[in-house]
């Protein structure tokens, strides 16, 4: 299971799920988690994050990236965390994919931003192996893979 969102992080996360956790025959499902207030009543609303058009071409996009695995993409309304907890132990996923952004400096100084919580929560609360990966910048190359047993591991590839 890869969690995905309108960042280009989540789209490298997505790849990187395909072609280093998935082989022929497996399933991969990709699950966009939107607002509750989507499509709702009142509130601040972002039509972007309210529309199954993401998941739908990024499944498409893994399609012909990777035609041997099968892909579903999910569109569930929700709050984020319970939501993924939940459907990795309702679809009994074997692995979970996140994006890993790069931590910013006023965060690092005083609290976690809402994105690294959320990753850490669920590397730590999750019943399956969680990874959450970023792409080296800077024309380092690779990636950086956090688990429940390390923190950004260097994975040349």
């Amino acid at each position: 299971m890869v969690v995905i969102d309108h960042t280009t992080r989540a789209k490298h996360a997505m790849m990187w799920a395909l072609t280093h956790v998935a082989n022929k025959g497996d399933i991969i499902t990709l699950l966009h988690v939107v607002a509750p207030h989507c499509g709702g009543g009142g509130g601040r609303r972002d039509a972007r994050s309210c529309t199954p058009q993401l998941a739908d071409s990024l499944g498409t996009l893994c399609k012909a990236c990777k035609p041997e695995v099968e892909v579903e993409a999910l569109v569930i309304q929700g709050p984020k965390l319970p939501t993924v907890l939940s459907q990795v132990k309702k679809l009994e996923a074997s692995v979970l994919v996140l994006s890993q952004s790069k931590p910013s400096t006023f965060c690092c100084l005083f609290a976690g931003s809402e994105e690294e919580d959320f990753v850490e929560q669920c590397i730590n609360k999750s019943d399956c192996l969680t990874l959450a990966v970023r792409k080296q910048s800077g024309g380092v190359g690779g990636y950086l893979v956090s688990s429940r047993w390390q923190k950004n591991f260097w994975l040349l590839a």
